[in-house]
């Protein structure tokens, strides 16, 4: 697999989102626990050194899958977390970003996946959600992570779903180094977002990266008849066409994709071999984009 980096770290560009281990709309256990223990043992016996997961993922059942199938840890295995939300009694995704819970969401994420340090910690806002919505002090946000940062709770920081010049803000702020937001062949709103990490040499990781799961991305992806054409040349699936896209954008994109399937898991390993010539690129440049609202 190639490589890119978050900050200082190097990391295989292929790495796994935890998201859907957890049950129905990222609430709650899921049906079969002991397949997702499975699923991520794979993904490690299968070089992934970067998964991304979050306290609020469940709540705690993500992490907890985590830790059960894989602590203790390898060596060069990064855990990737995310603060700034938290879920209520039904499940429902509400934002809690102030600068004590986001202390307290580092803390609760150390706990739940049992170790004494996370390799990055994304700061998740809510200006592409709710544009001019009222959100705590951006400064203040980073202050915090940055003092945990400093005695060593966290190694990086990253920054998730704001827009470019919130992101330039943050690396002036913080020296944050990744930027994780939604971007796809399907929905290319982020591409301000990754000028600026390409300026500034970040990641960037986007999530709903075959489109959005909730509003049938990878069907609509399936469907496309230019990344159908390209995926029929090289004889791959057309999600893996989309995934081997964003691999082209840039070369430090690092994918996050996940699954609850050890067989579609390697399938999304695999993109890392996927080629795509100036010839597929100009054919997928033609794909007509269907952006999510955030």
């Amino acid at each position: 697999m190639s490589t890119g980096h978050i900050g200082d770290l190097t990391v295989r560009r292929v790495g796994y989102g935890a998201m859907q281990l957890a049950g129905p709309g990222v609430f709650g256990p899921p049906a079969d626990p002991e397949n997702n223990k499975k699923v991520l043992r794979r993904a490690v016996e299968l070089g992934v050194d970067h998964i991304d997961t979050a306290q609020f993922y469940g709540p705690d059942v993500v992490n907890d899958l985590i830790r059960e199938a894989l602590h203790p840890y390898p060596e060069n295995l990064r855990l990737v977390t995310k603060v700034g939300a938290q879920r209520g009694e039904k499940g429902e995704w509400l934002p809690a970003g102030e600068p004590d819970q986001i202390v307290e969401q580092v803390e609760q994420n150390l706990r739940s996946l049992g170790t004494e340090q996370l390799a990055m910690v994304n700061l998740r806002r809510y200006e592409l959600d709710a544009p001019g919505g009222e959100e705590p002090d951006l400064d203040e946000q980073l202050a915090a992570l940055v003092t945990l940062r400093e005695q060593g709770k966290i190694a990086q920081i990253g920054i998730s779903s704001v827009p470019a010049a919130t992101v330039r803000r943050a690396v002036e702020a913080a020296g944050v180094v990744s930027v994780q937001n939604p971007y796809s062949i399907l929905d290319r709103s982020g591409q301000e977002a990754l000028e600026v990490a390409r300026e500034h040499g970040l990641a960037f990781v986007p999530y709903f990266p075959l489109g959005s799961a909730f509003t049938g991305g990878p069907e609509k992806i399936a469907a496309e008849p230019h990344i159908a054409a390209v995926a029929q040349k090289h004889g791959v699936a057309p999600t893996q066409v989309a995934l081997a896209w964003l691999l082209a954008q840039y070369e430090n994109v690092l994918l996050i994709p996940g699954t609850a399937s050890v067989a579609h898991l390697e399938d999304n390993l695999a993109v890392d071999d996927i080629e795509l010539d100036p010839e597929d690129l100009l054919q997928l440049a033609k794909v007509e984009e269907s952006p999510v609202s955030h």
